[in-house]
């Protein structure tokens, strides 16, 4: 651990020592713009790149920005589906897209990879109201551009945080709903001191008692940002986390409860001396999160520009569960003899730690004059992550001997990737696109199926595409890309993965006008051992997957917005889709069984939503939000007994923004309406086989209603 913390340190000297520095320079904060979009430029994608992409702005982010985790806040865009565990959006949530769920959706935060390099997942619950420090977020759909970190299979999520404010200012926000539900943010920033140096922060706690029963969520976050900027330099010091304390909310309920008590929370339950049914109060997933980044931007001339970042992120926590009857053996315990009987088993507390390591660089350099841009960059990152178990308590504590751990196992990873992009403008109206992307991976891991992994991967995932501009609204583009991608630890445990190859073929067009925007586009997304979920989850709530052979994902995409007249406003979004196994293997009881062609699971054929916005006055907006998710099945045999059904939910959204001439800059008031037509729908579920189905129902009628006030 000391050197660990040395590591951090020395980041953070880092930090200092450029801002220090920094003083000596030249500012010229006409340009902070364009070098704070040099730290995504490198993996984000124009209206040049011929990929499919949306852009999800802070000012849209704003309106919907009540407490809810930013999945849920992405919930209408163009296929996109979401679930939560607790049922209204705030702590433990989940996204896919295009039918891939979410540890295979690329993420990344100012082009730092955020996903976990062991299990893939994006845990967004350890940096609870993230989304108020986002400046913009861009989801592109497909295998899109090269980024750091794993290859991207259903999309790719690029955050950039907050830019540099000229001006000094500050923001409190306050937010009630139902549950119990409440945000409180405080914002401030200094705004450009003598020209060149910025400091700015968030603090923000999020508390509510979720849908599901004892689904509560205590979340806590910060952002803490210092900048720099210069006449051809800006150097950005970021420091931000969150801690979350839930009650484990994972459990789901069965079809008979599902209809009786659909807010029914199996976990932490346990029958007392008595015989009374109880629950133990603390059975919580407890975690904290630290980030730690250091941008350096640099222009070097008109043509020229460079990105140089440093990264470190330290996780540690732990779920706590209370086991009912639980044989000592198991955990690493003697056996009690009291009054001449031995006691083999008895009630105990465990907790399951996570304590991990994530640091490394990225680095890009751009080359662009009016007909030719090219992009070299790359990253390398290192992960070491322990995992280990520990039993708090036991019935028989004072007699046992041996409370140590009962596991230690952990996983190691290396990964660094090196990539080359060229856009080249061949006429006025055709641009070429190239992109070539190599990629080496080390995973080193114990306490898997096979006891022992070490495993190296390398990757080559080669891009191009055309875009050809009609006239000045309108563009055509076609794309092909090639992705790989390792299987993660979970995989390892649950048999002898294959890694994931995918060729993605993309087709579309892009008409823009001041008052209409419209893409469409079709994909064809073929894969060969893709690792598709198999709808059951493992002891710790993980998805399992396994290699399903050869499966394709096509579809057609589109997504629009329409400026009808000065107050109506429709924004549809629709997506449909045939996603196949060609010839899945079925094994049941060690009985192989070829199904030939079935339906991915998870995956819908459909999905679509609008937004209808009705603005009566400038500063007032009325939103109806609607989403339509068809039918899922729960696992790739097509049982018709084993589905989600489709549904249809609707949210109302006003919102109202004045800006008073004396003591505050905006009053800025805000009221969501979740589920308007109250409708009873569940949007996942696990499938264990055997008739053993867990579903995971989502929240009714609800309300959240906020306050903020800028200065």
């Amino acid at each position: 651990m000391k050197n660990l913390f040395n590591y951090k340190s020395f980041l953070l000297s880092i930090a200092l020592l450029g801002s220090y520095l920094s003083y000596s320079q030249e500012a010229d904060t006409t340009k902070t713009k364009n070098l704070e979009e040099v730290m995504v430029q490198a993996i984000r994608a124009n209206e040049k790149t011929p990929v499919t992409f949306t852009n999800f702005t802070k000012k849209e982010i704003a309106k919907r920005n009540l407490g809810q985790d930013i999945p849920t806040l992405m919930n209408y865009l163009p296929s996109v589906v979401t679930t939560t565990d607790a049922g209204n959006g705030v702590g433990y949530s989940g996204i896919r897209v295009r039918g891939s769920d979410a540890t295979r959706v690329n993420v990344t935060i100012n082009g730092i990879p955020y996903n976990d390099s062991e299990s893939h997942g994006t845990y967004w619950v350890n940096m609870p109201d993230f989304a108020s420090s986002a400046e913009n977020i861009q989801l592109q759909r497909g295998v899109g551009t090269s980024t750091n970190g794993a290859g991207a299979f259903g999309a790719s999520l690029n955050v950039l945080t907050e830019g540099t404010n000229k001006i000094a200012g500050g923001e409190i926000s306050n937010s009630f709903g139902s549950f119990n539900t409440h945000k409180h943010t405080v914002k401030f920033n200094t705004g450009l001191m003598n020209d060149h140096f910025e400091i700015s922060g968030r603090l923000s706690k999020i508390k509510s008692d979720g849908y599901v029963d004892r689904a509560k969520s205590n979340l806590n976050s910060y952002f803490l940002q210092g900048s720099y900027t210069g006449k051809t330099t800006q150097i950005k010091a970021l420091v931000f986390g969150g801690k979350e304390v839930t009650y484990q909310a994972w459990y789901g309920v069965d079809k008979e409860t599902l209809e009786s008590d659909r807010t029914f929370n199996a976990a932490g339950m346990y029958t007392d001396a008595d015989g009374n049914t109880q629950f133990y109060e603390n059975q919580v997933d407890n975690y904290n999160q630290d980030h730690y980044q250091l941008h350096w931007n640099e222009k070097i001339s008109d043509k020229f520009n460079t990105n140089l970042a440093f990264h470190y992120t330290k996780g540690k926590g732990y779920y706590e569960e209370f086991q009912e009857k639980a044989t000592f053996a198991d955990y690493n315990l003697n056996d009690v003899t009291i009054d001449a009987t031995t006691i083999t088993e008895s009630n105990l507390v465990t907790r399951k730690w996570l304590n991990n390591d994530f640091y490394g660089l990225t680095f890009s350099g751009n080359y662009k004059t009016e007909k030719l841009d090219v992009i070299l960059g790359g990253g390398a990152n290192k992960y070491e992550g322990l995992h280990y178990g520990q039993v708090i308590w036991g019935q028989y504590a004072s007699n046992s001997t041996n409370f140590s751990h009962y596991y230690d196992d952990y996983g190691i990873k290396t990964d660094a990737n090196v990539f080359a992009k060229v856009n080249y403008q061949i006429t006025e109206k055709l641009n070429i696109y190239g992109d070539l992307q190599l990629r080496n991976v080390n995973y080193k891991a114990n306490g898997v199926q096979a006891d022992f992994v070490n495993e190296t991967f390398n990757f080559f995932n080669p891009k191009a595409g055309v875009t050809y501009s009609l006239n000045q609204n309108s563009n055509f583009y076609a794309s092909y890309a090639r992705a790989n991608r390792e299987p993660n630890r979970t995989d390892y445990k649950n048999g002898n993965p294959r890694p994931e190859k995918l060729d993605d073929y993309e087709l579309g067009w892009r008409f823009v006008t001041p008052k209409t925007q419209l893409n469409i586009n079709g994909y064809y997304m073929f894969y060969k051992d893709q690792l598709v979920l198999t709808g059951a989850l493992d002891e710790v709530g993980s998805p399992i997957r396994k290699n399903s052979g050869n499966s394709y994902r096509l579809g057609v995409e589109l997504n629009a917005k329409f400026q009808i007249n000065e107050k109506w406003t429709v924004a549809p979004n629709f997506s449909l889709s045939d996603n196949k196994n060609i010839d899945y293997i079925n094994d049941e009881g060690g009985n192989l069984t070829n199904l030939g062609k079935t339906t991915i699971a998870f995956s819908p054929k459909i999905v679509a939503g609008n937004i209808l916005t009705f603005s009566p006055l400038k500063p007032l907006q009325i939103g109806l939000l609607s989403k339509f998710v068809d039918k899922q099945f729960l696992s790739n045999i097509e049982d018709s007994n084993a589905t989600l059904k489709d549904y249809f939910i609707q949210d109302l959204l006003i919102d109202y923004e004045f800006k008073p001439t004396k003591i505050f800059k905006s009053i800025h008031l805000n009221l969501l309406a979740n589920n308007i037509l109250n409708v009873n729908y569940v949007s996942n579920a696990a499938d264990y086989g055997g008739g053993y189905i867990y579903y995971y129902p989502q929240a009714g009628a609800n309300v959240l209603a906020g306050l903020t006030l800028k200065f």
